[in-house]
């Protein structure tokens, strides 16, 4: 026979009174909480007992949700015609609500308009209310309100309630009966945190903050691993990496505290989340503010259009300097801080004397509207100068430029030149040296033509006949370097001396009486044609302009491209073998033969990978490397296999310009170049001297067998090397084919200490630029057809790579999958840990300059850190607080000890900011 759960209820009390008195007060009921003490029931008043207990959480769910809606007084009205959940919510009528709830029958409907109408939703709503009533205050009604049903199910009833609802309990609920009425377990909201700084901190430093636990009945409380305790540190989508400590080994005392270290780099606002489990603790999340630390010389930048500053006698010339901390952050100024203090400026004449005369004539003033220093040149009188801008003695790195001063007229002049159109500019020189060549001792006449393309200088045979010495492509890379007089010259009134040096043809030597014209006309020049700044930014935005601008008479229309996968060279050439420039602008629509899908711009991008992949994989044969490490920089083969012609390379050069053209139209076009070129290849494309400093990065092993072996060599008075200016060329068995002479005769001429960089300059010239001749010119064919070379040569090697190959992405999960330790001590394994944490907060520049630092290269092979040879390691070094150590031909990072975290990145950041130059470091 049926018995309603009140009275399974009072039998289950009864059942009890016999082990349990009713007099002992609820902390000796809260015993049975213990499975093994609690009575027997038959599985028939179980079930029944368990009914009553949920009946009894719904009502309370119910009770609160009306409280959160201030209708709790209606509570009674609504259990009095059964409604008892939520669920019943939906199904009281509105006309009987309305009746029940008079006045207060708005507010009834519009919260029961912002009841969830999914189950998944409304479980979740029930469960947060549950977890308030669990949470709040007023929870001892749980344990009196009904009467004896309730007194029951407190006693018997909750452990199995705890059970049936035990995912949607508060994280505080999830204990025994024993935890919950003692208080004996973690609260979230009685921990506290304490900051070890005060907002606002700079950045920089390792930030520290420590969270004492305590339990509900505020004692305090052991934390451990399993608590789930949690640190979120974020600075808009960027998440920081956190290292906790929790309690302590030593102190017994304090093991209710975590301690939290994480660092700051980036000024701006953090949100910091403290959690155990999905419970926030009081008062989290916290917002900290961090500004920008004081100024640092070696991040902070003077903005100046050229190497050479042009100003005119009486007028003022502007300049600026853009202050920023050691972590590259804008700096920010007090109200009671001179921004100015600390900035220096040295003018010095040509021979390299300080200028007392013109010390005043740059003045330095603060820019509050744009937060920077403003350098304000007036020069009374015409002059040429060199100037010196520091901070606190130290030089701001672009800070070293020469100056310029015209008179007015020669400025006036100077803009006539800019303004015309003619390209026949010249002035008279003398030429007093090429420089390899014999120095002549008396001086020829010459013509200096300055074009908005080139210098050009040319010498009059017969005085009608021109014979042209010398071009000097209108670049960045040409550079003016101006002499002071010598004696002599002053004598027979040569005028200024001047130096012009492309970095890709010998040097020449002039002088003019005109030279400041030349030199300015050359300035305004080269502003022009690159949009009116040397920094990266401003050329990268001027050469997409450029390039759009150049190809406006090409639509980019779609154009269909049917390639094979599987022979994606082949088919790819043969596609677009008679495409005309116009068609290469197009917006190529790439099918895969035999596979169905329509390109909205991924296939494209797919056909961009595989084709790059194909071309630049020394695995493919058309570049190769100097070495068998997968991970080196490609370069041309000239022993490559028969099938593959030069018209492999003029192809390789369009996919090259194809990808800039793509870029420069930016949004979804954007393509980057995923190849690792080496720096001599770079280098060649856009115009430069090779010299034998590209062997460091572009084949270390010889550089470090052979180049650095002869620098530190005394060759006059070694008896152990011989060395002519030759170049011995062997094959793969090491049979010597052939034998190179380096220059004239240079099997006959020795190589001695006076022409060491000589022979080594000649030694890159053969290696890396004569034996890949053809190669280059097919490739610079097909890129110059679509990107002109004028356009390109505005970037030096390493701008172009940025240019082509953009940054890397880096993976700190991939970067953790694939490495190699060395080294197993606790001590080392701590350090370990304290590098992923370091690694984890690192910038792509930051990651860039560690992977530069222990492998030579910023720049990570295609496949990722998975396939660099050998792979990356980490190794324990035998010295305590040192400097980080590398050794690029092992790929091999090797990690003192350290006394603590912040030691540990303050000697990694060091050491990868500084020592990202030279090998094998120690």
């Amino acid at each position: 026979m049926w018995a309603p759960e009140s009275e399974i209820s009072s039998i289950a009390f009864t059942n009890m009174r016999h082990s349990v008195s009713a007099s002992s007060g609820i902390s000796t009921l809260s015993s049975c909480g213990d499975p093994e003490r609690l009575p027997e029931l038959p599985p028939g008043d179980e079930q029944r007992l368990q009914r009553a207990a949920l009946n009894l959480q719904q009502k309370l769910i119910l009770r609160e949700w009306l409280k959160e809606h201030r209708l709790q007084h209606h509570y009674s009205r609504l259990v009095a015609i059964e409604v008892t959940t939520l669920e019943d919510v939906y199904w009281l009528e509105d006309s009987r609500a309305s009746q029940i709830l008079g006045k207060d029958w708005p507010a009834w409907s519009s919260a029961r308009q912002k009841l969830p109408t999914s189950k998944p939703n409304l479980e979740a709503l029930k469960a947060d209310l549950w977890s308030t009533v669990v949470k709040s205050s007023q929870h001892q009604d749980a344990w009196t309100w009904g009467g004896m049903l309730v007194v029951s199910v407190s006693v018997a009833g909750l452990v199995t309630l705890a059970a049936m609802t035990q995912p949607s309990l508060a994280p505080e609920a999830r204990h025994s009966l024993l935890q919950y009425v003692t208080g004996k377990y973690l609260l979230p909201a009685n921990c506290k945190v304490h900051w070890d700084w005060t907002d606002p901190a700079r950045v920089g430093g390792t930030m520290c903050f420590t969270v004492r636990f305590h339990q509900r009945n505020g004692q305090a409380y052991p934390i451990c691993d399993t608590d789930q305790f949690f640190v979120e540190v974020t600075e808009g989508t960027r998440k920081i990496v956190t290292i906790s400590e929790l309690g302590s080994p030593t102190d017994p005392n304090n093991a209710n505290i975590a301690k939290v270290k994480f660092t700051v780099r980036t000024a701006g606002q953090y949100k910091i989340s403290v959690l155990i489990g999905s419970s926030h603790i009081a008062g989290s999340p916290f917002l900290k503010t961090f500004i920008p630390g004081p100024m640092d010389a070696r991040r902070s930048r003077l903005i100046r259009p050229a190497s050479t500053v042009v100003c005119c006698a009486g007028a003022p010339t502007s300049l600026h300097i853009e202050p920023r901390d050691e972590h590259g952050n804008a700096c920010q100024f007090d109200a009671d801080c001179d921004p100015i203090k600390g900035y220096s400026i040295d003018i010095f004449d040509l021979h390299g004397h300080h200028s007392d005369k013109f010390a005043s004539a740059i003045t330095f003033a603060y820019d509050k509207v744009n937060t920077r220093i403003s350098l304000t040149a007036l020069f009374p009188e015409p002059v040429c100068l060199r100037a010196v801008v520091s901070y606190e003695s130290n030089a701001i790195p672009n800070g070293d430029f020469d100056i310029i001063v015209l008179s007015s007229s020669d400025t006036t002049l100077v803009h006539k030149n800019i303004a015309s159109r003619k390209h026949n500019i010249c002035y008279e020189a003398k030429l007093f040296s090429i420089y390899g060549q014999q120095r002549w001792t008396k001086p020829r006449k010459v013509l200096c033509y300055v074009g908005p393309k080139q210098v050009t200088i040319k010498e009059m045979i017969l005085k009608i006949i021109p014979k042209r010495i010398a071009t000097f492509r209108l670049c960045p890379s040409t550079k003016f370097h101006f002499l002071p007089p010598s004696t002599i010259q002053m004598n027979n009134s040569h005028g200024a001396i001047f130096i012009i040096d492309d970095g890709c043809q010998p040097k020449i030597e002039l002088a003019s009486k005109e030279r400041n014209v030349i030199a300015a006309t050359f300035t305004h020049f080269l502003l022009k044609n690159i949009g009116g700044s040397e920094t990266f930014k401003d050329k990268q935005d001027f050469f997409y302009h450029e390039v759009r601008k150049f190809h406006s008479n090409y639509y980019h229309e779609k154009l269909s491209l049917k390639v094979q996968r599987d022979k994606i060279l082949e088919s790819s050439m043969k596609a677009t073998k008679n495409f005309s420039v116009s068609d290469w602008c197009g917006n190529f629509e790439v099918t895969f033969q035999g596979e169905q899908g329509i390109d909205w711009g991924g296939l494209r991008r797919e056909w961009f990978e595989l084709v790059c992949s194909s071309l630049f994989d020394p695995r493919g044969g058309l570049f190769c490397t100097f070495h068998d490490k997968r991970q080196a920089l490609v370069h041309p083969n000239p022993n490559r296999p028969p099938h593959l012609k030069l018209k492999h390379f003029e192809f390789a050069g369009k996919v090259v310009g194809k990808c800039l053209y793509e870029s420069a139209l930016g949004g979804t076009y954007r393509q980057l170049v995923r190849a690792r070129f080496s720096r001599s290849f770079l280098a060649q494309l856009i115009g430069l001297r090779v010299h034998y400093k590209y062997f460091e990065q572009d084949d270390p092993d010889l550089y470090l067998s052979k180049i650095k072996y002869i620098l530190d060599t005394d060759l006059d008075t070694s008896e152990n090397l011989e060395l002519y200016f030759v170049e011995e060329m062997y094959d793969q068995s090491g049979q010597l084919q052939k034998t190179v002479e380096l220059i004239p005769n240079g099997a006959k001429v020795r190589v001695t200490n006076a022409t060491k960089n000589q022979y080594l300059d000649a030694l890159a010239q053969q290696r890396l630029c004569n034996n890949v001749r053809e190669e280059i010119d097919s490739f610079l064919k097909g890129l110059n057809g679509i990107i002109p070379d004028n356009l390109l040569s505005i970037f030096d090697e390493n701008e172009l790579e940025l240019l082509l190959c953009g940054t890397g992405e880096y993976s700190i999960a991939d970067f953790r999958a694939n490495h190699i330790v060395n080294g197993g001590s606790a001590e080392f394994r701590r350090v370990l840990g304290w590098f992923w944490a370091a690694v984890g907060n690192f910038s792509q520049t930051e990651m860039a300059r560690l992977l530069q630092f222990t492998t030579g290269c910023s720049q990570l092979p295609p496949g990722g850190f998975q396939e660099l040879n050998p792979r990356f390691q980490i190794t324990a070094a035998p010295t305590f607080g040192n400097l980080p150590t590398a050794h690029t031909c092992f790929n091999q990072l090797c990690l003192p000890d350290y006394e603590s975290y912040e030691q540990f990145e303050k000697a990694l950041m060091f050491a990868i900011s500084e020592g990202t130059e030279g090998f094998g470091m120690v």
